[in-house]
């Protein structure tokens, strides 16, 4: 049975509750691995995840069955539940309710991915995407 080709590259962006600094270095690690799990179940390729102690950035390829909606719930759902029952159970972690999502051409791929692995750097000098940032409509980033 032939299945249809599709490029379909997403660039996912999410902050924490109140922008509050609560990704740590002691968690990110499994954090991210918990996210990535979550989109390989879903049959979606990770390609890139970053971010800084405010806000995550995810880059996959999107699997044409999976809606975005329900990759974001899942993996943001997953994350959170990791961290509140697992890493610092009773301590407050959440995510925002909003999200950023913005598709991109194959060839884009490559300059987002660097974008989202220097992440901590990009935010320590100043020089960010101020349109890859965004997680929600009039969301003001630093």
């Amino acid at each position: 049975m032939r299945a249809p080709f599709t490029e379909l590259y997403l660039h996912l962006v999410w902050a924490t509750w109140d922008r509050l600094p609560l990704i740590e270095e002691a968690i990110e690690g499994r954090l991210y691995a918990c996210i990535a799990e979550q989109c390989r179940s879903l049959k979606c390729d990770v390609i890139a995840i970053g971010g800084i102690e405010d806000h995550i950035h995810l880059l996959i390829r999107l699997h044409p069955t999976v809606a975005i909606a329900k990759l974001v719930k899942q993996t943001k759902g997953s994350s959170s539940h990791l961290v509140t029952h697992e890493i610092k159970p009773g301590e407050f972690f959440k995510w925002q309710g909003a999200y950023g999502a913005f598709t991109l051409r194959k060839r884009d791929v490559p300059i987002v991915k660097a974008y989202i692995e220097l992440q901590k750097q990009h935010h320590a000098s100043g020089h960010i995407q101020e349109e890859w940032e965004q997680t929600a409509i009039n969301d003001s980033h630093e």
